[in-house]
């Protein structure tokens, strides 16, 4: 099984390679899924159901390790900047979801002001559905939840069908990917259900 301290080791290629060689790659969640309704614990609202946010509109997912995290905070401080407001005039619906305990995943909502959904899901079950989780000794810690699963740096875009239209995952969150092309996926879709 691939660990965190094989992840440091090696760069972007040969990750993919790495990935390849243990078939999680061919895997992990892609154009043309469906997309589980798994329930998550919105750390303002409580249980929220990703099926019904699907009624009024496609949905962005965005994964994150947890709170404390330098690359993941500065990734949401920048898509609450540059990507939630045009998401916003466009419909959808933008979730930032994480693995860590909304008790600690509140404070990270709070402190940046978020104007988007921010969700756990501490039994990592959504984030298992999607096959983007990885075993990280020592990430119980900071998670608070007593597991040691995390999330790769993942966008995943879903249409009001359910069904997955766009999906990004990424071997480390220094490359995030730029809000421009989630906005891209979200406008296909638009472009799609009216032809």
């Amino acid at each position: 099984m691939t660990t965190v301290h094989d992840l440091r080791r090696v760069d972007d290629e040969a990750f993919r390679q790495l990935l390849d060689r243990n078939a999680i790659w061919k895997r992990m969640v892609a154009v043309g899924d469906r997309l589980p309704f798994q329930s998550l614990y919105e750390v303002d609202l409580g249980p929220i159901h990703l099926d019904r946010l699907l009624d009024t509109g496609p949905l962005v997912l965005v994964f994150i390790r947890y709170a404390g995290s330098p690359w993941c905070e500065d990734l949401l401080r920048s898509y609450a900047a540059e990507l939630e407001p045009v998401l916003t005039d466009l419909g959808a619906h933008l979730v930032a979801v994480s693995p860590q305990a909304p008790d600690r995943l509140a404070g990270l909502k709070h402190r940046d002001d978020l104007p988007f959904l921010v969700a756990a899901d501490p039994r990592h079950v959504l984030i298992d559905a999607l096959r983007i989780g990885f075993s990280s000794p020592g990430a119980d810690r900071p998670l608070g939840t007593g597991r040691s699963v995390l999330p790769f740096a993942s966008v995943v875009v879903v249409d009001r069908a359910g069904l997955v239209r766009f999906a990004d995952v990424r071997p480390n969150w220094l490359d995030p990917l730029p809000a421009g092309r989630v906005v891209e996926a979200v406008r296909a879709i638009g472009a799609a259900s009216m032809s």
